[in-house]
């Protein structure tokens, strides 16, 4: 199965080859203030099975050994690498061109969650 994906404005645009590591909500502060979003859907996918179509995008460390990658045209957050997990890279969900073909099954930071979005709103309790 191939995922493809792209910024804002189809500048950085990826490909993800065969299956994920994973697929989550996160609710971590860094997270929220990088993509400026209540929460991030990540897809965890193994390095050495995604590649760069167009674009490669802009890279700011975020802090030490934490990356994220934006598109440094229309601004739009790609992925985040973290040297906590070696070997893959998350990239955002909401940039697949099929952001359905994705199911979340993971929560993480949950207890980062924003107080005024209920818990038992998709995404912030289980999935």
């Amino acid at each position: 199965m191939t995922l493809k994906g792209h910024c804002l404005c189809g500048a950085v645009a990826f490909e993800l080859e065969g299956p994920h590591n994973w697929v989550g909500h996160c609710h971590c502060e860094s997270c929220r203030r990088g993509a400026g979003a209540a929460m991030v859907t990540f897809v965890g996918h193994p390095d050495g099975q995604w590649r760069w179509t167009g674009q490669e995008p802009s890279v700011y460390e975020s802090s030490p050994g934490n990356r994220r990658g934006f598109c440094a045209k229309c601004g739009a957050s790609v992925f985040y690498a973290s040297d906590r997990y070696p070997g893959e890279t998350h990239f955002h969900a909401a940039l697949l061109e099929d952001p359905g073909a994705v199911t979340p099954s993971e929560i993480y930071h949950g207890d980062e969650r924003l107080a005024w979005m209920p818990e038992d709103y998709p995404g912030c309790g289980k999935v």
